[in-house]
């Protein structure tokens, strides 16, 4: 399958804003298309699950 780029790359990515959210002790990862991380202690992780999330391999 070929790479994307260019327009049709920017809107996958518009559709997938990821975001942290703090709960108590614990940092949870979360999308615009619904998608929800699992809660990590360490924000670093909770970023790192997000970028992965939308990032092809």
């Amino acid at each position: 399958m070929a790479q994307q780029d260019g327009p049709e790359r920017a809107r996958e990515e518009q559709q997938h804003r990821t975001m942290t959210d703090e709960q108590g002790n614990f940092c949870v990862a979360r999308c615009t298309c619904g998608w929800r991380g699992p809660a990590r202690r360490a924000r670093s992780q909770a970023r790192a699950d997000a970028t992965a999330h939308w990032t092809p391999p």
